[in-house]
């Protein structure tokens, strides 16, 4: 099977299976969106969707939040992972949308990672779910299921993946196939134990076919 009749075969069963795969961050507009993604490092969308409802109802602007005292939000997102530098990140991150970019979450990948907390994965996920730009996040769930299937092949880096990821898919399909790896490593592809009786991957997954023939 060549690279493009793989990344065909992708496409074609996570059309047909999941159409509409989406984040399931909770949000409203670009700010919430944000401070999700921020939160969400090393950290569950589970665990996020339970911080923010208080979050925004105490903080619900760019405005309200680049004011914050480090206290009141550390005691709001303190159940996530690194609370402390989150709370930095997240007062910092507003005080410079306010500052730089006139209160206006940017849509731009590099002014995004221009804010504090921001890197090309959360900028590139802003960019793709609010903006709906064919740019590809890979956190540990992208990265670890591009290589089993074999839609990446010898990648060391997360942008290593990344270009190969858009290289071969269709722009338009970009945005969702981010969150097809990301819901396959999720629940299907998982690190430790996957699901391989679960998955209609199986017939090209180069990590099944390893399995099977060391089985």
């Amino acid at each position: 099977m060549t690279k493009k009749e793989r990344f065909r075969r992708f496409i074609e069963y996570f059309v047909k299976n999941q159409p509409d795969a989406n984040t399931e961050l909770k949000y409203t507009d670009p700010y919430e969106l944000l401070v999700a993604v921020i939160l969400s490092a090393q950290c569950t969308d589970k665990r996020v969707n339970i911080i923010t409802p208080e979050f925004f109802r105490k903080f619900p602007s760019l405005e309200a939040l680049s004011v914050a005292a480090e206290e009141e939000v550390y005691a709001l997102i303190k159940s996530c992972s690194y609370p402390n530098n989150k709370t930095k990140h997240l007062i910092g991150m507003a005080r410079a949308v306010m500052e730089d970019f006139g209160g206006i979450v940017p849509s731009d990948i590099d002014d995004l990672q221009k804010l504090p907390g921001v890197g090309r994965k959360t900028a590139n996920v802003i960019a793709s779910v609010y903006f709906s730009k064919p740019a590809m996040a890979v956190d540990t769930h992208v990265f670890r299921v591009a290589a089993r299937l074999g839609l990446s092949t010898r990648s060391k880096t997360p942008l290593d993946t990344e270009k190969q990821l858009v290289q071969y898919i269709p722009e338009e399909y970009v945005a969702r196939a981010h969150h097809w790896l990301i819901l396959h490593g999720r629940y299907i592809c998982q690190a430790r134990k996957p699901k391989c009786d679960q998955c209609g991957l199986t017939d090209f997954c180069k990590y099944y076919q390893v399995e099977n023939k060391a089985g």
